[in-house]
C-alpha cells in the first residue's frame, strides 16, 4: 500500500478506529488499516475498501463481512465504514456502545467492542473528558 493511500485512510478517520471510535493516542496498540472486504474475498486495496481499525476491532473482525444475529440465527452484514453512517447504527450509552440496528448489534458482538478492558478504558477516558469523540 502506498503512503498516499495510508495517509488518506488515517486523515479520513481522524486517527480513530472507524468501528469503536477509539483514538490512536489512547490505544495501547497501534491501529491498522483494515480491508473492509478482505483481500481473500477479492476486496481491493483502494480507498473505498479501507478503514482505520484499532488492533482489537481489526483482530476480531478478521476477514468477516457478516455475522449471525443471536436472536434470529440469520446472517447480518457488518458495519461498513465506507457505505454506512456510524450514528445510524451505533450510539454511546456511557462507556458501552449499543447497536441501533441489526448491523450495529452484530458488529458490536463480533468485534467484542464492549469487552471488559475496552469498557474500562472508555470509562476512564469519559471521566477525563476525552471520550466519546464529539465530531
Amino acid at each position: 500500500m502506498d503512503i498516499t493511500l495510508e495517509r488518506l485512510v488515517w486523515q479520513r478517520a481522524k486517527s480513530r478506529c472507524e468501528y469503536c471510535q477509539l483514538p490512536q493516542r489512547f490505544s495501547p496498540l497501534p491501529h491498522a488499516i483494515d480491508h473492509i472486504i478482505a483481500r481473500q474475498h477479492r476486496g481491493p486495496t483502494k480507498a473505498e475498501n479501507l478503514a482505520l481499525a484499532c488492533f482489537f476491532c481489526n483482530s476480531y473482525k478478521g476477514p468477516n463481512i457478516s455475522s449471525l444475529n443471536p436472536q434470529t440465527g440469520r446472517a447480518v452484514r457488518l458495519f461498513n465504514p465506507r457505505k454506512d453512517r456510524w450514528s445510524r447504527h451505533f450510539q454511546w450509552n456511557g462507556p458501552y456502545l449499543t447497536g441501533r440496528t441489526h448491523t450495529g448489534r452484530v458488529t458490536i458482538i463480533l468485534l467484542e467492542i464492549n469487552r471488559a478492558e475496552a469498557v474500562e478504558l472508555r470509562e476512564y477516558l469519559t471521566r477525563e473528558g476525552s471520550f466519546p469523540p464529539t465530531e
